[in-house]
């Protein structure tokens, strides 16, 4: 699975229209996502990119892997109240959506994902 970029349509279309009900909106994926708001020039997020590449191919096809420059998408940084990158949405199918550091190792990251998405 090829980890997307998104953009703000892009995060609509694909994840849920945060601007319909900001409080509450709905995640729209058929399987459950992980929503990296990341920076290119952020130590952590560079550190984080090869392990999300990982998961990326270990969970192809069970979820998506999503990821926000939130220097290009200011609407979504300010929107989803990111202050810390790169911080991680995880999205899953029919259960509440959680946003947390994404400062993690590889068992971390895999636990993360099996636990909360799987």
């Amino acid at each position: 699975m090829e980890i997307t970029n998104l953009t703000k349509d892009d995060f609509i279309a694909k994840v849920g229209n945060f601007e319909a009900d900001p409080k509450d909106w709905k995640y729209i994926g058929d399987k459950p996502c992980l929503v990296d708001f990341h920076a290119p020039w952020c130590g952590y997020c560079k550190r984080l990119n090869p392990l999300l590449d990982e998961m990326a191919k270990e969970f192809d096809g069970k979820i998506y892997i999503y990821k926000v420059d939130v220097d290009q998408e200011e609407e979504l940084e300010t929107a989803f109240n990111i202050r810390t990158i790169p911080t991680l949405l995880l999205c899953p199918v029919d259960k509440p959506k959680e946003q947390l550091l994404g400062v993690m190792g590889k068992p971390e990251l895999k636990k993360l994902i099996e636990d909360k998405l799987l």
